[in-house]
């Protein structure tokens, strides 16, 4: 599927709701991607287009984009949803002393709070408990509908991406037991900075994550501790629902959020800065925003 020797990463770049496709090569240089799509979406994954792009940039058939100060966007169009796994972090569930979950955790984020990785942070108006979370985001490339076995669940996988699952903790935990309101605010899924495709993510259960807060470190961990791997996530997800390509599941975050911490606990205010990154994925800065 993939072209030997060649890395890309899938990028989106412009003003939100105008965003188009470009391809960034190993030496930073940017090409245009619209030759062959007009956006990075689910159609475009399904018919092999991580592939398409790569033989494309090879072949020396894409024009180099003639701006590179574009703002760059969530590296996927909006996706048909966004599927979570609460506490699959064996130090997370501990920080907040929560029992090992014997099954995934799921709820789910309204698709239209994913933004780009440097887009504001909105506090919601009257909260108090705005939290960050770092996490690997998986991007679907195939329909995975009821798989046999965990084995084939990551050849379902198109790429991966740096997701920041910010959480309202009040909404999420203390107003009516659903998670789902506080996870779906406005601007409430930063994403990117690129769509990482996972042939060269050889294992991602082998990927650094890190978190900091107005400069101090709040999470450094790696995937090695989740309670449950990306296969595993997508077979069992697989069996309870249709993945479709453009899907996103953002597979839980490591201990180190402000909920885990001693009070008072440090939930972000106006102004405050968040930085996040995954190896070999990239990096996110935002500004917490008051809404």
């Amino acid at each position: 599927m993939w072209v030997k020797g060649i890395s890309v990463q899938l990028v989106r770049l412009g003003e939100p709701g105008s965003e188009r496709p470009f391809v960034r090569a190993d030496d930073g240089t940017t090409y245009e991607l619209g030759g062959l799509t007009a956006d990075i979406d689910g159609g475009f994954l399904a018919a092999d287009g991580v592939a398409r792009a790569a033989a494309a940039l090879a072949a020396g058939e894409l024009p180099k984009a003639p701006e590179t100060d574009l703002r760059v966007g969530a590296p996927i169009a909006q996706p048909g949803k966004v599927v979570c796994i609460g506490l699959n972090y064996r130090r997370h569930a501990e920080e907040t002393n929560a029992p090992i979950p014997a099954e995934p955790v799921v709820f789910m984020k309204a698709p239209d709070v994913v933004v780009g990785p440097a887009d504001d942070v909105l506090i919601p108006r009257k909260s108090v408990s705005t939290d960050w979370e770092v996490e690997l985001g998986v991007v679907i490339g195939k329909t995975a509908r009821y798989l046999e076995s965990v084995d084939e669940a990551l050849d379902h996988v198109a790429g991966y991406v740096v997701s920041n699952d910010v959480s309202e903790r009040e909404f999420q935990l203390h107003r009516g037991g659903q998670w789902d309101k506080g996870k779906s605010c406005e601007n409430f899924n930063p994403l990117g900075p690129a769509l990482i495709p996972a042939s060269e993510v050889p294992d991602p259960q082998d990927l650094g994550l890190r978190l900091w807060v107005n400069g101090e470190k709040k999470q450094d961990s790696t995937t090695k501790d989740m309670i449950f791997t990306v296969a595993e996530i997508i077979h069992y997800l697989s069996q309870v629902m249709v993945l479709r390509p453009g899907d996103l599941i953002n597979t839980g975050t490591p201990e180190g959020v402000a909920l885990g911490q001693p009070d008072p606990k440090p939930y972000l205010r106006d102004g405050d800065v968040v930085e996040l990154e995954i190896d070999g994925l990239g990096r996110q800065r935002q500004t917490a925003r008051q809404a």
